[in-house]
């Protein structure tokens, strides 16, 4: 056990350390070449140009560490994942370098979603009885689980939008699951889990308010790719079966929801707003929940600690409340979010009527 918890270490640390000393060359290069972010745009929290090139980092570091450290052959195919991650790399630095159009985002997403689900048997097989369903045929398998792999990878791309939120969201659920791997005795998924933490670790220090460097695209994709990936097996892991019949931790659905449940409510509920407001989901807008903590008088780093905590209490509920079974514990998670953006709501409009502002609560 030990001998395991180093090696875990020297994964964390090889991978902090490239992530590290790779992006003050991405600096300088984007200053000589001028490669800043777009300040036009109406959503744009900063009032200079930062590079948003930090996914650079994040992928050089954690491809090149998992490649050396985390050998995950046995539950997961390394050439598919890997070749999943280089495709969305690519779509991602294109968005970041000139931008792209949405049509081809989505069919990239998607052509990695179908790669990973026929390929890598990245899949839910069952709902545990969420909706009264348990098994799902594999005709149906397939298309879920490429439309939860895009939505996630999504989520992670629409929360990134203040300092260090992408980041330190994209921490605690990549942290979370290796501990729940190391648990499940799952060494594999735990190392890889662990190779993104240490690249996040090492992006973050020059993300922080004020930020020096965005992640873009290029690593908030990364980032939802892995969660989803590492989501997906979980549950699957901890499937009732003959040969399971003891999983390690029940209501694994609900639990994978809880990890993930920042990004996954933000990006429901501003899709939900859109619809019924007969626009389309994907139209960008200043209705996050982060734009929202803002609009509170939260700065940028009181806003991520805050949603990370939240992020953190709901992964203590759910471990906590296991028992309680996946339908019950979902349907309380949205509905304990739900109170949540109303509070919010009602916080906003007192502040616009008498000018008070949450954040001085907060220094």
């Amino acid at each position: 056990m030990n001998i395991e918890w180093v090696y875990y270490l020297v994964v964390i640390a090889v991978s902090a350390f490239v992530s590290f000393i790779s992006i003050p060359s991405i600096l300088f290069v984007a200053r000589e070449r001028h490669l800043y972010d777009d300040l036009h745009s109406h959503r744009k929290e900063h009032d200079h140009g930062i590079p948003r090139l930090g996914g650079v980092a994040i992928f050089c570091s954690f491809t090149i560490v998992s490649l050396l450290f985390a050998k995950y052959d046995s539950v997961l195919p390394t050439n598919v994942l890997l070749t999943s991650c280089i495709i969305l790399f690519a779509v991602g630095l294109k968005d970041d370098l000139a931008g792209s159009g949405p049509g081809t985002k989505f069919f990239m997403q998607f052509l990695v979603g179908t790669i990973l689900v026929l390929m890598g048997d990245v899949r839910l097989t069952s709902l545990y009885g969420v909706f009264d369903v348990q098994s799902i045929p594999f005709y149906l398998s397939v298309p879920v689980s490429i439309i939860i792999i895009m939505f996630i990878v999504n989520a992670f791309n629409l929360i990134d939008g203040i300092d260090g939120l992408a980041g330190t969201i994209g921490l605690i659920v990549n942290l979370t699951f290796a501990v729940l791997f190391i648990h499940m005795g799952q060494i594999e998924l735990a190392a890889l889990a662990f190779s993104m933490v240490g690249a996040i670790i090492g992006f973050l220090y020059y993300n922080y308010t004020p930020a020096k460097i965005f992640m873009g695209d290029t690593g908030s994709l990364l980032i939802g790719l892995i969660s989803v990936v590492l989501a997906i097996k979980f549950i699957e892991l901890n499937k009732f079966t003959a040969a399971n019949y003891a999983p390690t931790f029940y209501s694994a659905p609900a639990t994978a929801v809880a990890v993930i449940i920042i990004p996954l409510f933000d990006t429901f509920r501003v899709f939900f707003l859109r619809v019924i407001k007969k626009q389309s989901p994907f139209k960008a807008d200043r209705n996050h929940i982060h734009h929202r903590i803002l609009k509170l008088g939260f700065t940028h780093l009181q806003g991520t600690f805050a949603l990370a905590l939240t992020n953190l209490l709901f992964i203590y509920v759910a471990l906590t409340l296991r028992s309680w079974g996946n339908f019950g514990l979902i349907f309380m998670f949205f509905g304990i979010c739900i109170v949540i953006n109303w509070g919010t709501t009602v916080l906003i409009r007192i502040k616009e009527r008498k000018g008070f502002k949450v954040g001085y609560f907060f220094g």
